[in-house]
């Protein structure tokens, strides 16, 4: 059950962001539901890995590549996706990632959705 809440709450971002960004678009909200799915799977394998290939250059940034590394996430995902999502260039991915975190973060607090966290 919390699966799916987190995959609705990562699509209304997403859907959040294609109003809030004119540069960060998609076809129908069903690629929003998709790309939400695609997005979570790509956080979930690779992710962890350009974490660990990054982590010196992350160590001098005190953490601020994060940034970039999910904004490249989000370009690999606008390349997998195709015409379906378009992004007009990678710093416009790295805003919508940023927006897509901050959104997913306010709402998993308003819903209580990360349960690990409240735990003592």
């Amino acid at each position: 059950m919390r699966l799916l809440v987190r995959w609705a709450v990562n699509t209304l971002a997403i859907l959040a962001v294609t109003k809030i960004l004119p540069a960060f678009q998609l076809d129908s909200i069903w690629i929003a539901v998709l790309a939400a799915l695609l997005l979570g799977i790509l956080n979930t394998f690779l992710r962890p890995i350009l974490v660990l290939v990054t982590l010196p250059i992350n160590i001098l940034t005190l953490g601020l590549f994060t940034l970039v590394l999910n904004g490249l996430i989000l370009q690999i995902l606008d390349w997998i996706l195709g015409d379906h999502m378009q992004i007009d260039g990678f710093w416009w991915a790295v805003l919508a990632a940023l927006l897509i975190s901050v959104i997913t973060w306010l709402v998993n607090i308003i819903i209580g959705g990360d349960k690990r966290r409240s735990k003592s």
